[in-house]
């Protein structure tokens, strides 16, 4: 499920209308603006993804999105805490609207008393990309579905469901690194959810199942690594008369290997 369900009279519109929202500075009226706007959009988005439209939901989401302020820069927002820096995950949005939000990420709110809009704005910016997260899950990109929900938690790094998203698409990854990921991410829930939650069960369960499968990754990438790696120097040392048979690699006890030179 999304995060908004409610049926809503939807908004068609794909770019923002700059005169409206774009200024030398972001008035209470504008930030309204750009919350109204996506919001319509995201009520269409939350319409067809319960018709299992994907793509189509995919596109509204991502369409609010660009009527949303950008995350703020690192330094951009004097006085205020710093922001962390973020990619740019709405890729296919038109070019008016990716303008639009280029030249609102410019702006500098110059009212204090904007901040709880400033807080609105990252919350719908970290609600809409993980239903973007929640759509690419039923169109199986399990790659893209954590891109997005990286988006997400760094507008709300304790967002629950995009970080659920992102620790059951890297699960389904299945390499070492996002197994690992994964695992940090679902001790982190076991932190942050109450401890009536239903959702405890299956995260224990599924936290409890990592440690073999982050173990045989391992072995498995480690395995991987070395077998290029001894191609590439049997290619180099069939020049001298060698291979990497002459050469023995023995674990050191210690995550690592030392190497033996046998004639």
């Amino acid at each position: 499920m999304t995060e908004d369900t409610q049926a809503s009279n939807a908004s068609d519109e794909s770019t923002v209308d700059d005169s409206a929202v774009l200024g030398d500075n972001f008035s209470e009226e504008a930030f309204r603006k750009c919350l109204d706007d996506a919001n319509d959009l995201k009520q269409e988005g939350n319409e067809h993804f319960r018709a299992k439209q994907w793509d189509q939901a995919l596109a509204s989401y991502r369409s609010a999105l660009g009527h949303l302020p950008k995350r703020p820069e690192l330094g951009q927002v004097k006085g205020k805490e710093k922001a962390q820096p973020s990619d740019d995950s709405t890729s296919d949005l038109s070019e008016d609207a990716e303008s639009a939000r280029a030249k609102s990420a410019e702006r500098v709110p110059s009212d204090t008393n904007l901040a709880p809009l400033q807080a609105e704005c990252a919350k719908a910016r970290a609600v809409l990309n993980a239903n973007i997260g929640a759509c690419f899950t039923k169109l199986e990109d399990y790659k893209e579905v954590v891109s997005a929900c990286n988006e997400s938690l760094k507008d709300d790094p304790n967002y629950v469901k995009a970080m659920q998203r992102r620790a059951a698409a890297n699960e389904q990854i299945g390499s070492w690194s996002s197994l690992t990921s994964a695992q940090e991410d679902y001790k982190r829930l076991l932190e942050l959810l109450p401890s009536n939650s239903p959702d405890l069960v299956g995260i224990r369960r599924s936290l409890a199942a990592l440690p073999p499968r982050i173990e045989a990754a391992q072995k498995q990438e480690t395995a991987e690594m070395l077998d290029k790696l001894k191609g590439l120097g049997n290619s180099i040392l069939g020049n001298f008369g060698l291979s990497t048979d002459n050469f023995q690699f023995v674990p050191n006890g210690q995550g690592g290997y030392s190497m033996n030179f046998v004639r």
